[in-house]
């Protein structure tokens, strides 16, 4: 099973920094069963996961609404490190929110902010939190080349973002491919990770592309069992021979 390297924390408690991280696949609570969000949570820790997503969505920047700070406040609970995706318009207002629910990491997006966005990230780790960014499918790889350095997250969405279970766009891999040539030429410590259609299937293209953290919603939770879920998607991450 993939872990975290013992050298590499993403929790709050536990931050340092090594340049290279081991592969992680992170569960969406966006395609979890809202009426048994704690359960669902413990039923991917049975199989090692230890870092969850929390896709916030404001039906502006993204036409679909979803969770709000209560709900990283649950997933907390639970024992999780936890990424808040902020799918919205306002993330200089919205992100405090959600590092003082004790988000881990926090991830804007980098159209909905990119006349401030290095002054948001810096604002994002002062409050204690990972600062993260994501680019939409429609935005070329060198238009964000420069987050680089300056992230400690790159997110590519892999599917246009606003709902779950949307189609793998593998034409988004020259992006991942980008982003891990550029991160491994500084020799920073930043994560790459893909978010949107990972499947058996598109988890190990994902992750020889250069990806270590492949966020996973309905391949998961939709699962019948999602803890072997969990257990398979990962196994088929570390398939890839890349990265893990």
């Amino acid at each position: 099973m993939l872990k975290y390297s013992s050298t590499e924390s993403w929790s709050r408690s536990g931050i340092s920094s090594v340049p290279r991280f081991e592969t992680a696949v992170v569960p969406s609570l966006l395609a979890a069963d809202y009426a048994r969000f704690g359960e669902c949570i413990d039923a991917v820790k049975a199989a090692g996961c230890s870092w969850v997503s929390v896709d916030v969505m404001d039906g502006h920047f993204v036409p679909n609404l979803s969770f709000g700070p209560d709900h990283v406040r649950m997933a907390k609970a639970r024992g999780v490190t936890v990424d808040a995706h902020l799918m919205v318009g306002n993330p200089e207002r919205v992100a405090p929110w959600f590092v003082k629910a004790g988000a881990d990491i926090v991830t804007v997006h980098w159209e909905a902010c990119r006349d401030g966005v290095f002054g948001l990230l810096r604002e994002i780790r002062r409050l204690g939190a990972k600062a993260g960014v994501a680019i939409k499918p429609g935005t070329p790889a060198k238009d964000a080349a420069e987050i680089v350095g300056q992230a400690d997250f790159v997110l590519v969405m892999t599917v246009e973002p606003g709902f779950g279970g949307a189609k793998f766009m593998p034409e988004m891999l020259s992006k991942v491919e980008f982003f891990r040539k550029a991160i491994d030429k500084a020799g920073v410590a930043c994560r790459i990770g893909v978010d949107g259609g990972i499947t058996i299937e598109t988890a190990p293209r994902a992750a020889a592309a250069g990806a270590d953290c492949l966020v996973a919603g309905s391949a998961v939770f939709g699962a019948s069992d999602p803890t072997e879920a969990y257990k398979a998607l990962t196994r088929s991450a570390c398939g890839s021979g890349k990265r893990v």
